[in-house]
């Protein structure tokens, strides 16, 4: 059994034909998905997306690249919206410097308050970091200083400082199509390094298809191919890598039911 921790099943690419695409997922032995938010204002097409199917998990949260539009997204909105009983995270919240769609002290400002709501509610906050190493193990040192919070890194493709630092303070890593790319050496470093009860694996579906599908639309089922090189750099069997991650799923998205449960 494999976890799609990270997906995008509103997105037009898979929408048209979500029922299609968890079937193909189940068939592929990934028994389960959670579709991530990246507007609050939209949270209810993440939940109806849920409550489709038995298997499909959602979260809450603002992108860094619409934190300049939802400002003022509260943390009594988000934990309001987070007792769906399908809603198991926060985010995806953090920064983004690479493509710099926000201003960096609202994103800052946005980031913070989902850490918030992460903190109160409980459910693990879904981090999105990119070319923004510094200013995100910064926040997160200082945040974690000011009350625990369960959290992950998504899609890692960042620095060995920036995961090891989060590692240090208890976040886990989740690691996408990416870690199948050729010139993904150091990153297949990091995940060799890692220790085993954080490592996650994820799509970001549609984006990221791992190889031998890159360049085509991604889809849950295909990180079925990411687990496959996360267990060969770690020198480990697939069996063994997806137990462990998805043992690891559970253990952070501690409101997703157990396998076997009602959710």
């Amino acid at each position: 059994m494999l976890i799609d921790t990270h997906c995008h099943l509103d997105f037009p690419e898979l929408a048209a034909e979500a029922g299609a695409v968890v079937e193909r997922a189940k068939a592929a032995g990934v028994e389960r998905a959670i579709t991530i938010s990246t507007r609050v204002d939209h949270f209810e097409s993440y939940a109806s997306i849920a409550e489709k199917f038995d298997n499909i998990f959602c979260t809450v949260g603002t992108h860094p690249h619409q934190a300049h539009e939802e400002p003022e997204a509260s943390v009594e909105q988000i934990l309001a919206l987070a007792q769906h009983p399908k809603c198991v995270g926060v985010g995806e919240a953090g920064l983004d410097y690479h493509y710099d769609r926000a201003p960096r002290d609202v994103a800052q400002r946005v980031f913070r308050t989902h850490i918030a709501a992460a903190r109160q509610s409980g459910l693990p906050l879904v981090i999105h970091a990119r070319d923004a190493d510094e200013d995100v193990a910064a926040i997160l040192e200082d945040e974690m200083g000011k009350g625990p919070f369960k959290a992950l890194l998504h899609c890692f493709t960042a620095s060995r400082m920036l995961a090891e630092r989060s590692l240090a303070i208890g976040l886990y890593i989740s690691f996408s199509g990416v870690l199948t790319f050729k010139n993904s050496e150091e990153l297949r470093a990091i995940a060799r390094d890692a220790p085993r009860d954080r490592l996650l694996v994820e799509t970001d579906a549609p984006f990221l298809a791992p190889v031998p599908y890159r360049g085509k639309r991604n889809e849950p089922a295909f990180v079925v191919k990411t687990a496959e090189v996360l267990a060969a750099a770690r020198g480990e069997t697939l069996e063994d890598i997806a137990r462990a991650t998805t043992d690891n799923a559970l253990r952070l998205f501690s409101k997703m039911p157990p396998p076997g449960a009602s959710a």
